[in-house]
């Protein structure tokens, strides 16, 4: 049985849809091609809801799929009662009645998810701003786009739902302004380049994310070499698209993984606690001015002190 189709979001994954190549129960199913996030158990329960159609009808778990069946999950939204907002200091760099803009620290998440239910950037932004969008569901409320966990950075939220229309169809429409600075293994051969090469799920691992042309969709980064240390490179990457792990996938296909990558990187080498990945800028339309505004958050210190260490070899 082969993913035929993914749906998502330019920020998060929210419905599947995957066509059948043999026969197997729907909840067997289903699971095979979600891995290990979600149980059996729960898949059960939306197939009782109706949250995973067969050829758009509702069925029975214990139905079994046939070879050309279309299989379409909508994950449902978790209940708001699992969201605690929390005291958790923010780095703000803007806000007003529309938007928030925060420079996001290395390590944390930014919305709950399966063992990561507190301590978020959605549980801080709950207790700062009391008011956020409900457009992305009561788990992701103003969550417009986001950044890895181990990835620090700009990130904005919306305050509002006019807000957060506009800056989705922005992220949408590739307007947005996303500069990255990351630290790579070896000496890249060109000063600057872009890599078009299509990302989808890894089809050994769905954990993780491949360059792949099956159930892909297009993504496109944009490199510009900043500093050389011999065998490692400091480049500034601009997404033109925003796909899952997208510049960690992409450096990693042209042979210069990112330092400290723990899903696409390497072992050898110097280390760092979590990829050497920033988001240092961040602009885009307003959504009530209509002005163009835009903010640079300077490198982390636990990533200035990896390039003085290898200035000073």
């Amino acid at each position: 049985m082969n993913l035929e189709k993914q749906e998502w979001t330019d920020s998060e994954l929210q419905s599947y849809t995957w066509e059948a190549t043999e026969k197997n129960r729907i909840d067997k199913f289903v699971k095979e091609q979600l891995g290990e996030e979600y149980s059996r158990s729960t898949i059960q329960l939306w197939i009782e809801d109706g949250h995973i159609l067969v050829n758009g009808e509702s069925v029975k778990a214990n139905y079994k799929v046939n070879t050309g069946d279309q299989v379409t999950l909508t994950i449902p939204e978790a209940e708001s009662a699992e969201i605690i907002p929390e005291d958790i200091p923010l780095d703000v760099y803007y806000e007003d009645a529309d938007v928030i803009v925060v420079n996001k620290p290395r390590g944390m998440v930014v919305h709950p998810a399966p063992g990561h239910s507190s301590g978020t950037l959605v549980n801080a932004l709950m207790f700062h701003c009391k008011d956020l969008s409900g457009i992305n569901g009561e788990i992701r409320p103003g969550i417009v786009h986001r950044i890895d966990k181990d990835t620090s950075g700009l990130l904005m939220a919306a305050k509002n739902d006019k807000a957060h229309a506009s800056l989705a169809a922005q992220l949408k429409e590739h307007s947005v302004t996303r500069k990255y600075y990351a630290l790579v293994h070896g000496n890249l051969s060109h000063d600057q380049g872009t890599i078009d090469a299509p990302i989808g799920r890894d089809p050994h691992d769905r954990k993780m994310y491949t360059v792949i042309e099956k159930n892909s969709k297009q993504a496109v980064t944009h490199f510009h070499v900043v500093e050389r240390f011999g065998d490692y490179t400091l480049v500034e990457l601009k997404l033109e698209t925003g796909r899952t792990h997208q510049i960690r996938v992409h450096m990693k296909f042209i042979g210069h993984p990112m330092v400290g990558d723990p899903m696409y990187g390497r072992s050898k080498g110097i280390k760092m606690d979590g990829q050497a990945l920033h988001a240092a800028v961040l602009g885009f339309i307003h959504p009530s001015s209509g002005q163009y505004i835009e903010f640079t958050a300077p490198i982390p210190d636990d990533m200035e002190m990896l390039l003085q260490s290898l200035r000073s070899r």
